[in-house]
C-alpha cells in the first residue's frame, strides 16, 4: 500500500464519518420541524375559536356603540327641543307678566277699596245714605 492508497482510504472515511454526522444532524432537524408543525397546529386549534370570539366580541361592541350613539343624538334632539321649549315659555311668561301686571293691580286694588268700604258700612257708627234713581232725577 502507497501513501496515496492510505490518504486516499482516510479521506473516504472522514467522508463517511462526515455523511453520518451530517446525516444525524438531518434527521434532528427533521424531529424538531416534526414537532413544530404538530404545536403549530395545536396553537391554530385553540386559538381559532378564540379569535372567532373576539370577532363577535368586537361585532357585539361596535353595535352597542352604534346603538349608544343612535341614543345620545337623540337624546341631544330631545334636549335641544327643551331647551327650546323652555326659552319660549318663559319669554311667554315674561310676556305674559308684561300683559297682565297692570290689570291686576288694578283689579287687586278693587278688591281692597271694595272691602274697605265693606268694612266702614259695617262699623257701628256709619250712616249710609242709598240714593236711589228718582232721587237722583228729581
Amino acid at each position: 500500500m502507497q501513501t496515496s492508497d492510505i490518504v486516499l482510504i482516510a479521506a473516504v472515511v472522514l467522508c463517511a464519518i462526515g455523511f453520518a454526522a451530517l446525516s444525524i444532524v438531518l434527521l434532528r432537524v427533521f424531529d424538531a420541524l416534526r414537532a413544530l408543525r404538530r404545536e403549530v397546529r395545536e396553537m391554530r386549534e385553540q386559538t381559532l375559536p378564540l379569535i372567532a370570539d373576539l370577532r363577535s366580541s368586537t361585532d357585539d361592541a361596535k353595535s352597542a356603540m352604534d346603538g349608544a350613539r343612535a341614543d345620545l343624538e337623540r337624546f341631544d334632539r330631545v334636549l335641544g327641543s327643551a331647551e327650546a321649549i323652555s326659552e319660549a315659555v318663559e319669554t311667554s311668561g315674561r310676556a305674559a307678566r308684561r300683559l297682565f301686571a297692570a290689570p291686576v293691580i288694578k283689579a287687586v286694588g278693587t278688591v281692597t277699596g271694595v272691602k274697605r268700604a265693606v268694612g266702614r258700612l259695617k262699623s257701628p257708627g256709619s250712616k249710609v245714605e242709598v240714593v236711589s234713581h228718582e232721587k237722583r232725577r228729581a
